[in-house]
């Protein structure tokens, strides 16, 4: 168990898988326990801390700080959106181009308290036929008529990108000049692999286990930036993992989407999302 509130390991990564299962569609047409928040923010300091890891750990956000951005990148996919504790709600968006016919879907989710909306947008599409013809508008969906309600993403805390999973597994952990910390992480720790994706720990083999990382943390005493340095192994090229937390407090709050900006997802929205 962590010491600051987190989001269930992988959280990011389910929202990815969301939107591959829609590209996926398009194409044929046409973690753990969830974490606690009862940790507390990080302060600022200009001095070495005397355990580096349990000041790392603390610079996590823990949902004291306010709605804030965030971005996140691993072996497959990009991500960014933002993160509002307040309304228990994140909204995440990904970006895919598609290299064999060149055009990019854009697909988003909103989440507010236990309720979903989905968006999904194609540009880049001249000359093509047979994508889905989906509203401009927020779909909400109805997770009972979701072949599997988890592949689509729910509120389980503020640290979205597993900052805390993948500190918590790190075996050395140095503080450097200018708030910046560097060290090892072993990722065959359950929640780590988790949070990075068991197939791709699993494909590292040995190597899975002394992975080197820095992170960055701002003059506020919150966790600005954490980057994984995963290797080549066998045939797989090496690879980042980044995740990155902005604007703590004066991110846009989130709420529900109401009037015309809404409406009841379509049947086609489901078969998109259940494959």
């Amino acid at each position: 168990m962590m010491t600051n509130g987190t989001g269930r390991a992988g959280t990011v990564r389910r929202g990815a898988g969301a939107l591959a299962a829609v590209l996926a569609t398009t194409l044929l047409a046409g973690c753990g326990p969830a974490g606690t928040d009862s940790g507390s923010g990080g302060t600022a300091s200009t001095s070495p801390s005397a355990n580096p890891k349990q000041a790392l750990l603390a610079a996590v956000p823990d949902g004291s700080e306010g709605a804030f951005r965030f971005s996140g990148k691993d072996a497959t996919s990009d991500l960014s959106g933002v993160v509002d504790p307040a309304a228990k709600g994140i909204d995440l968006t990904a970006a895919v181009k598609d290299p064999e016919h060149g055009f990019t879907t854009r697909m988003s989710f909103l989440v507010v308290q236990e309720r979903i909306w989905m968006k999904v947008k194609f540009t880049g599409t001249d000359g093509l036929t047979g994508l889905p013809k989906l509203p401009n508008r927020w779909m909400e969906l109805d997770r009972s008529r979701l072949t599997d309600p988890d592949a689509t993403p729910t509120y389980e805390g503020v640290d979205v990108g597993n900052a805390g999973p993948i500190i918590q597994a790190a075996t050395t952990v140095e503080e450097k000049a200018d708030r910046t910390y560097a060290g090892v992480v072993d990722l065959t720790a359950a929640e780590a692999a988790k949070a990075v994706g068991e197939e791709e720990v699993a494909a590292l083999g040995d190597a899975a286990r002394q992975v080197p990382f820095t992170a960055v943390v701002g003059a506020d005493g919150n966790l600005t930036s954490l980057t994984l340095d995963v290797p080549a192994a066998g045939t797989a090229k090496a690879w980042t993992y980044v995740v990155k937390y902005a604007d703590y407090g004066s991110a846009p709050k989130l709420a529900a989407p109401g009037g015309d900006a809404a409406q009841p997802a379509p049947k086609l929205a489901y078969q998109m999302l259940n494959g």
